[in-house]
């Protein structure tokens, strides 16, 4: 049986998600419908979804973090139903896709914007804004113009909240194909201001103010609404804090570094009831906590697609207990490393403490102020005071300017997934010349179905009807190799292997790569390009950069294209590599000149129409070579030439080449082509015109052109020019 599992939304907030959580759908084959007239591929048996839990709270975050969400709404899936097949006693076959739609609660204070989605790990909607799968998305920034979303709205009603205050996304029809229908594990890239005020904010949300407690650090955070107890103490292990009252009002401040002149301590002084350090007003004391010393730091590394990072203090050894601190934070390499060696270097300091007893505490100084105290070498660093009855009590640990403190961290690598945009989908169709298998009738029409350089899946290809779209196929991802010419490529009698000859070609999608091949296997056809209309072979393939290829090497007019290599072609001719890559259109597809055909990808927003090029080559016959005329004595002409076959493209041993069409016949024209003057059928390679017949001809069409075509089962061949009519005398 089916089942759906909704992947589980932790409340852990920062990092990415593990693996997808789920049930995975079982392919099964039951033997008795091999051959049946109809098959049915998976389909769930539930379509209801599960929520997230009431009361879960939902986190407040400041500056770039990346966040997993809470679903707030969700619509139960919908199935979309696709049949195909089913003709000509071809079975027929029911495919079942899922979306569905669904609300996410990202921060519980506005944000700027949403970056990247990830979805099971993988990329599901990248840098540019493109999301990779069928859908539309919608964000709301959580401010206070925040309106109901409308499809929220509809499914809900009137009450449907706003949501002001929090920072949510909505998923329209989210397709569940690749997440083996089911909903997958989100989380997200969330830009919210800047993160290094996020003390000041939180000490304001409790009624306290703040001063020097900017945190630049630290590139983003997450505030999982614990005490402000809680989270300032875990903020102080990295960024030092003071809570400090000054007339009544409780301040939070940043611990100082010492600028100019230190003070020093009044002297300390004696108390008679002894109750309090030694007899001159201090007391010293070190401590050793070696033992819950802080040797590492966990963090979130934006370099790793905000994966979890790890540093450890200088001389951590292995094996030793460690203390780590886990800190719901956005640092770089660099940042966190020398944070952790602040952090330490501060707690070795507080091994040492002193307490000094004064008659009364000069305003200047207070918790944070870094000091002198007389009689003890080194800086010290009042950390807090006590008023007692005869005067105050402070409390100092000892102060080592972080020299040296700074380092340089490493965010090691990390498999990210590649961030590619999709682009839309390019399409050529055309006709190739019969390459001697299978039947001589049978008509080889292709299309190459491709894409530039990007996220590409495939498309659906169409015949055009009309306005109809009449489906014929789908390319799959494969992408046919494509591109146009960077350079004229100039005019060739073809038929010759030209070692020096060069070509450049421009590919359309930049990762796809062209090979060199041997003599020998060019014989065997492989390199074959589609130039325009002509064929050509190369030998050697040199990548130039950004997508450019010098080929040389080159065998032109392959495939009876002859006429097509001495006219050459201009800069920006389409080029096609003819692989197994192209797609095989059907033979029976009624196609003609000028004929249409539509290819649709995802990421195309009109279908993508080309017109098929060279129509019927593929059963019209090779025109005639090698023309020889010989004249009379008695002034006629005598015309010969050499016939050619269709698929024949190796010379055997001089055996002429069998003829594919049903008779040979040739026709021989005079004058243009298109509209001959004159026309002589002939079943022979060869005819004479009489004396009497030329000096006609020289009287009413001096300097016309006489030609011969071969006349195929199907088609004519291309004319082969043989001689000029003579001017009479």
């Amino acid at each position: 049986m089916a089942t759906l599992v909704l992947g589980a939304i932790g409340t852990l907030v920062g990092g990415p998600l593990g693996g997808a959580i789920g049930a995975t759908l079982g392919r099964g084959l039951d033997s008795m419908i091999i051959g049946s007239p109809s098959r049915e591929g998976p389909r769930l048996k539930e379509l209801a979804v599960s929520t997230s839990s009431y009361g879960q709270p939902i986190p407040a975050l400041y500056g770039k973090v990346r966040a997993p969400g809470t679903i707030i709404w969700a619509t139960d899936l919908k199935e979309q139903r696709e049949s195909s097949g089913g003709g000509k006693g071809k079975p027929k076959t029911t495919t079942y896709s899922y979306s569905i739609s669904l609300a996410v609660a990202l921060s519980s204070r506005p944000i700027d914007r949403i970056g990247r989605i990830w979805a099971d790990g993988n990329l599901l909607r990248g840098r540019g804004g493109d999301l990779k799968t069928g859908g539309t998305l919608r964000a709301y920034t959580g401010h206070a113009d925040q309106v109901p979303d409308p499809l929220m709205a509809a499914d809900i009603g009137p009450q449907c909240p706003a949501y002001r205050g929090c920072a949510y996304v909505v998923f329209e029809d989210l397709a569940l194909e690749d997440f083996g229908n089911r909903i997958p594990a989100l989380s997200f890239e969330v830009f919210a201001g800047t993160a290094a005020h996020m003390v000041k904010e939180i000490a304001a949300q409790h009624g306290m103010e703040s001063h020097r407690a900017a945190f630049p650090a630290v590139e983003g955070f997450v505030h999982e609404g614990g005490t402000p107890a809680a989270v300032l103490t875990l903020v102080d292990r990295l960024r030092p804090l003071a809570a400090v009252s000054r007339g009544g009002q409780f301040s939070l401040d940043g611990l100082a570094t010492p600028i100019g002149e230190i003070p020093t301590l009044p002297p300390a002084i004696a108390w008679e009831e002894g109750d309090f350090g030694q007899e001159d007003g201090t007391a010293l004391a070190r401590s050793s906590a070696e033992g819950n010393r802080l040797t590492a730091l966990r963090y979130y590394d934006p370099a790793r697609d905000y994966q979890p990072g790890l540093q450890r203090a200088d001389g951590t050894e292995p094996g030793a207990a460690r203390a780590v601190l886990e800190f719901p934070g956005t640092f770089s390499a660099t940042n966190a490393r020398s944070l952790l060696a602040q952090a330490a270097s501060r707690e070795q300091q507080r091994g040492e403490t002193l307490a000094w007893r004064m008659s009364e505490i000069d305003p200047a100084l207070g918790p944070g102020s870094i000091v002198r105290a007389r009689g003890l070498s080194g800086l010290w660093q009042i950390t807090g005071w006590e008023w007692r009855e005869r005067g105050v009590e402070l409390e100092l640990v000892r102060f080592i300017l972080p020299n040296g403190a700074n380092r340089t961290g490493d965010a090691g690598t990390a498999w990210a997934p590649r961030d590619r945009l999709a682009v839309g989908t390019s399409l050529r169709v055309f006709e190739l010349p019969w390459d001697g298998n299978g039947a001589s009738g049978s008509i080889q029409r292709f299309a190459a179905i491709g894409a530039p350089t990007g996220r590409w899946s495939g498309a659906a290809l169409y015949e055009l009807a009309g306005n109809a779209l009449v489906p014929l196929t789908e390319s799959g991802p494969v992408r046919a190799v494509s591109g146009s010419l960077v350079v004229s490529l100039g005019a060739s009698p073809g038929l010759r292997f030209d070692r020096s000859a060069s070509m450049q070609v421009a590919l359309e999608d930049h990762e796809a790569e062209l090979e060199p091949a041997t003599p020998n296997a060019i014989a065997r056809g492989a390199n074959r390009l589609l130039v325009g209309s002509e064929i050509v072979q190369f030998a050697q393939a040199e990548p130039v950069g950004d997508g450019v290829w010098e080929l040389t090497g080159l065998l032109r007019g392959r495939g009876g294209t002859e006429i097509e290599a001495l006219a050459g072609h201009l800069p920006g001719t389409l080029v096609t590599l003819l692989d197994d890559r192209l797609v095989e259109l059907p033979a029976t597809l009624a196609l003609g000149e000028g004929s249409e055909l539509a290819a649709i990808g995802s990421a195309d927003p009109d279908p993508v129409v080309a017109t098929l090029e060279n129509g019927g080559r593929t059963r019209r016959p090779l025109f005639p070579v090698q023309p020889r005329v010989l004249a009379t004595p008695e002034g006629g002409l005598i015309l010969t030439w050499t016939r050619r076959a269709r698929g024949g493209w190796s010379w055997l041993d001089e055996v002429e080449q069998p003829l594919v069409e049903q008779a040979e016949a040739y026709e021989v024209g005079l004058g243009d082509p298109d509209k001959p003057q004159r026309l002589w059928a002939t079943p022979a390679p060869h005819l004479q015109l009489a004396p009497a017949e030329i000096a006609a001809l020289s009287l009413l069409h001096p300097g016309q052109s006489l030609w011969v075509r071969q006349k195929g089962s199907f088609a004519l061949s291309a004319p082969l020019h043989l001689t000029h009519i003579p001017a009479s005398s």
